[in-house]
């Protein structure tokens, strides 16, 4: 009897053995399945999956530095009083767009009023002397009434008046118009950047009324350290982004020679084309610098590469629309290219944008939600 029981049993692990071993080869087949991503043209474009072949080619050597933007000194200008003044009216405000020439602030001063008052004066003598002629006058007062009006006309220039300010004075001739008054114009065209004064203040000589820049064309000023700039010179392209994302294109127009004595860096000036008036003084910004281009590499962009299990992997995109995960041995970084050097060649097929979401189905397909579509 127990011998009987004992090939009943061995009979029904000899069934079911085969069973258990057919199960188990499923599951393999279906793991080796789940690394494949189908995914058809629409679902692409759906995705923002973007493929682009595999090439070699020369790359840029970038520089990137943290740098800040600043006027350009070149292009600005600052708008003081010679003399003490009083604040009589305000022509302009922060921000304003302002033309050559155009008034700014109009003062009113003492010394102006007597300077204006000796012009007219001056300027008549001379005008009579002038008119009977060196046969009738003598040389001496001939010349002394011409210096006279010259050295007049010298001082109202001088103590802030403009050369057409001053000719409309003379010719009116009106000493009821000597009232010390006079505007200050802008010197150039630009943006008012500062226009620290209130109406009615006393402002002394050399203080900074108004302060225009063209903002057209800004600077941006970068440190680093001397030795990382060998391949940089007068002319470099650059580019400035103050989100990391969007960039704008400028160009080196200056190293600078003195060290900073604190941090021992190196300063170097970017010219930048500011039309969008995207750039502002004191804002921070990154700098990207070329210094130079490789021999010809096989590279992919950043964005093809993503970590899986630790590894870099790229999605390769094979026959019917699968995208396939690929390990990468990864060599060096270049600007926005990673050098491969191995487990891809050169005319294969890779995702180039939209890896997140190809990884996302990839990860979602292993915990065993089926295949990625």
């Amino acid at each position: 009897m127990k011998m009987q029981q004992l090939w009943i049993v061995c009979l029904c692990l000899a069934l079911i053995t085969p069973a258990i071993g057919q199960e188990d080869g499923h599951d393999d087949h279906e793991g080796e399945e789940s690394n494949a991503i189908v995914m058809t043209a629409d679902e692409q474009r759906a995705a923002g999956v973007v493929v682009e072949a595999v090439t070699r080619q020369a790359i840029n050597e970038t520089l990137r530095v943290p740098a800040e933007v600043v006027i350009n000194a070149y292009a600005s200008a600052r708008v003081t009083p010679r003399i003490t003044a009083q604040v009589v009216a305000r022509h302009v405000q922060l921000g304003d767009q302002v033309e050559l020439g155009q008034p700014l602030v109009t003062l009113s001063s003492v010394e102006m009023a007597a300077a204006q008052g000796e012009l007219i004066v001056a300027n008549r003598e001379w005008q009579r002397v002038k008119s009977l002629g060196r046969q009738t006058v003598s040389e001496r007062r001939y010349t002394e009434a011409q210096v006279a009006q010259q050295q007049a006309l010298a001082k109202v220039l001088a103590y802030g008046m403009t050369k057409a300010q001053a000719n409309a004075l003379t010719k009116s001739g009106d000493a009821s118009k000597a009232t010390g008054e006079f505007d200050l114009l802008a010197p150039q065209t630009g943006t008012v950047l500062q226009d620290n004064f209130i109406v009615g203040e006393l402002i002394e000589p050399g203080r900074v009324l108004v302060d225009i820049s063209d903002e057209s064309i800004m600077w941006v000023e970068a440190k680093t350290i001397p030795n990382t700039l060998s391949g940089v010179e007068r002319g470099s392209s650059a580019r400035v982004s103050l989100d990391g994302v969007n960039w704008i294109e400028g160009t080196v127009i200056q190293l600078h020679h003195r060290l900073d004595e604190t941090t021992r860096t190196q300063g170097l000036r970017i010219e930048v084309d500011n039309a969008d008036d995207l750039l502002h003084p004191g804002q921070f910004v990154e700098v990207e610098i070329l210094t130079g281009v490789t021999a010809p590499v096989l590279a992919i962009p950043i964005t093809a590469v993503t970590m899986v299990a630790g590894v870099p992997t790229v999605f390769k995109l094979e026959a019917g629309g699968e995208f396939h995960p690929e390990s990468i041995d990864s060599g060096a970084t270049v600007g926005d290219w990673i050098v491969v050097r191995s487990g891809l060649v050169a005319g294969e097929r890779i995702a180039v944008s939209g890896v997140f979401h190809l990884k996302s189905l990839l990860l979602k397909s292993s915990l065993g939600e089926g295949h990625g579509h």
